[in-house]
């Protein structure tokens, strides 16, 4: 395979294998700050195809580039075809494993039907299992083409989009939009899921993505009132209050873990930020009271 060394200018660049890549902008930014403070470190691996360069590692690199106004990278340009070039997206992040499940899987269903590549084959060429293939392989087919394109974008997480996957293709996009909007996070995302798939009818799928909230609270363990008749009047009474609060710690820790928080505006997050702090005061006295539990000693909350 041969090679050399040469800067290029960016906006000879092409860019098109990026669509089997997750570009997210948190992560150029990242990367951007990077070569902001320390300039390129490592060459931009592209091949020279129809006048420009096709990358194949370092898309983010040059996206990052862009955005700093760089006139040139610094490349290594091999003399290889599109699926060579297809297979080394798959080797050159290997040993980093810097590649996400959804990226892996996107290169080889590519590979599979833009090429023909049985997944024997795949196994031979890329060094990787034929068990790793199919399970990736069967990722990718189970995916809507419209989720896959988010996917890529960055729009949805690798921990949504493991949620999503067990919908039909048809309802993918409908839950995802709930998910992206509301900014839930992954145990949420897998929550709404399973309360959409248990919903009786479309009425009422329909109703739980316009208020998904419903999901959130039916999961939670509602506190029991009922009687126990091992424990005596204050026993009980002890045993209600601690239900009620588990019961509330769990609602509240829910609607805590959601990037709605975010938006919340500044004097709204101090005074909530006041509240949250005060329980967090009593969850300490609360943990020193059950070490005194523990010890069998008698406890008093000041």
């Amino acid at each position: 395979m041969n090679s050399l060394i040469q800067d290029i200018p960016v906006d000879k660049f092409d860019l098109s294998l990026s669509r089997m890549r997750i570009i997210s902008p948190k992560s150029v930014s990242r990367i951007q700050d990077l070569m902001h403070l320390h300039g390129q470190l490592q060459p931009i691996v592209v091949r020279s195809v129809d006048g420009g360069f096709q990358v194949i590692d370092g898309i983010k690199r040059v996206y990052a580039a862009i955005d700093l106004a760089l006139n040139t990278l610094r490349c290594c340009v091999l003399n290889i075809d599109l699926q060579q070039a297809k297979l080394l997206i798959l080797n050159y992040n290997r040993s980093v494993q810097s590649m996400e499940v959804w990226e892996e899987a996107m290169v080889l269903s590519d590979l599979t039907k833009r090429h023909g590549l049985s997944q024997q084959l795949l196994s031979k060429l890329t060094g990787y299992s034929r068990s790793w293939v199919s399970r990736r392989l069967s990722l990718i087919s189970r995916l809507s083409d419209e989720l896959i394109s988010e996917i890529r974008l960055g729009v949805i997480s690798s921990t949504q989009a493991r949620a999503l996957i067990k919908l039909p293709r048809d309802n993918q996009m409908a839950v995802a939009h709930v998910i992206v909007s509301r900014g839930l996070a992954s145990r949420q995302s897998d929550t709404l899921v399973e309360a959409f798939l248990k919903a009786k009818d479309v009425l009422e799928q329909g109703h739980l993505l316009k208020h998904p909230e419903e999901a959130f609270t039916a999961n939670l363990e509602a506190p029991p009132t009922a009687y126990d008749y091992r424990l005596g009047a204050y026993g009980n009474e002890l045993l209600c209050f601690a239900r009620e609060a588990l019961y509330a710690i769990q609602f509240l820790l829910r609607s805590l873990d959601s990037k709605q928080v975010d938006n919340l505006n500044a004097s709204e997050n101090i005074i909530i930020l006041q509240e949250v702090e005060k329980s967090g005061q009593y969850a300490q006295k609360l943990i020193e009271v059950i070490d005194n539990l523990h010890a069998h000693k008698p406890f008093t909350v000041k």
